[in-house]
């Protein structure tokens, strides 16, 4: 029988090879979507919003079964779908790319709150700090030749990408059959399990500690906010650079390939980005929260610019800047949330947190593809990116709120 390996290095790899997978497939699904399946702004939208209701409805139910039976077969089923949706997308009609966002977006909920609370209860919460940055620059550099591949490949058929994506991450659930290792992870006993009751009771616990906790609740709303922006900018960036910014000709080749430039170069600076906040060694509530409220800006603010990028280049550098933004945000929101909440609920309440996200975006999408689809890309891209700014405000006021958490949970204690 294999030998289980170490965590930290179990959840590299993870994170690696699921990375590999995403960006091969990513590179160029909007591409996809837009040229072989022919979607116009609203459906592309739609599209993301199928998805988001999909992690909506099951994001709390994936996250608790993660608390009350095992954080690692949920990481394993969920990738596991994830592939399947994959391979269902490289059938090129609405309806099946539908069908897949909910297939995937099931997936993804399996993993999205287990992922973080498995590593933390594993290694602890300082390692695990070091393990976000670390496995995020591992994921930039697996990304490096995921693009290059995901670009190549769909030169030949643009679907490609999706075998190639899909079946890795299959891959990858099998792997961890045999390599993950659960040992921080306390499971219910069996004489003590009540089944869906057990299940309801721990997300009853998850939810009164956000209540209880300010803080938790004020960053669980800053979640909600982005998510109303984040939809309409995944969404309509590509079809605005190909429909409105002229690609040059790529040396006489296939204009896909751009998008391959585009990732390879944006993934180093997203590299080097996150080995300076590393260096940083943002560890306190006050120093997470300041530099999530300085990229939460920045970011809106890169957005609305390439709104209204007049050009190609322009286009370009804003892009490699959002990224890069994007990029840093990530691996300090995690560390930056579960400062704050505790072990025997922990995917559950960060799968709250990915709930919240998810209903921004169902809400915000819809009426963002509609602007797009009637007044235009570029007024609806500025609109996500002014959404970004109400969250600034918010985490502005979390991150003065140390003191008045800190009492309260002391007197509740």
């Amino acid at each position: 029988m294999l030998r289980k390996w170490d965590a930290f290095q179990t959840y590299l790899f993870m994170r690696g090879l699921s990375a590999f997978a995403f960006t091969t497939i990513f590179t160029i699904n909007m591409v996809y979507q837009v040229s072989a399946v022919g979607l116009n702004a609203l459906q592309l939208v739609l599209v993301g919003t199928t998805l988001e209701l999909a992690a909506f409805l099951f994001e709390i139910p994936t996250g608790v079964v993660a608390d009350v039976y095992s954080r690692r077969l949920s990481i394993i089923i969920g990738f596991a779908m994830i592939g399947l949706g994959f391979l269902v997308e490289a059938i090129p009609t609405f309806a099946t790319v539908l069908v897949a966002q909910v297939i995937w977006g099931i997936g993804y909920t399996f993993t999205s709150g287990a992922t973080d609370a498995w590593i933390v209860d594993e290694v602890g919460n300082e390692r695990a700090n070091r393990a976000f940055l670390r496995a995020s620059q591992v994921s930039q550099a697996t990304s490096i030749v995921a693009i290059i591949v995901g670009a190549l490949v769909a030169t030949v058929r643009l679907n490609y990408p999706h075998l190639i994506g899909g079946g890795a991450l299959i891959g990858l659930s099998l792997a961890l059959i045999l390599i993950m290792p659960e040992d921080g992870f306390q499971r219910v006993p069996a004489s003590e399990r009540e089944t869906w009751g057990d299940l309801f009771k721990t997300l009853r616990e998850g939810v009164k500690m956000i209540r209880a906790r300010h803080i938790v609740l004020m960053i669980v709303l800053s979640s909600l906010i982005a998510g109303a922006f984040s939809e309409g900018w995944d969404r309509l960036w590509t079809k605005h650079l190909v429909d409105n910014i002229t690609l040059p000709a790529f040396g006489g080749y296939n204009p896909v390939l751009w998008f391959g430039v585009l990732g390879i170069v944006g993934s180093f600076l997203a590299l080097i980005a996150t080995e300076v906040v590393q260096r940083m060694k943002l560890t306190t509530h006050k120093q997470l929260a300041t530099a999530t409220m300085i990229l939460y800006g920045l970011f809106g603010i890169g957005v609305i610019a390439f709104a209204q990028a007049g050009n190609f280049v322009m286009a370009l550098l804003v892009l490699w800047f959002v990224g890069t933004v994007r990029a840093v945000i990530n691996p300090i929101f995690s560390s930056w949330i579960n400062l704050h909440i505790d072990s025997n609920v922990r995917a559950t309440v960060l799968s709250v947190d990915s709930q919240a996200n998810a209903l921004g975006q169902i809400t915000m999408g819809p009426v963002i593809g509609y602007i797009g689809l009637v007044s235009g890309l570029r007024l609806a891209i500025s609109l996500t990116g002014l959404v970004m700014f109400p969250a600034v405000l918010l985490i502005s006021r979390i991150r003065n709120m140390t003191s008045e958490a800190t009492v309260t949970e002391a007197a509740t204690a």
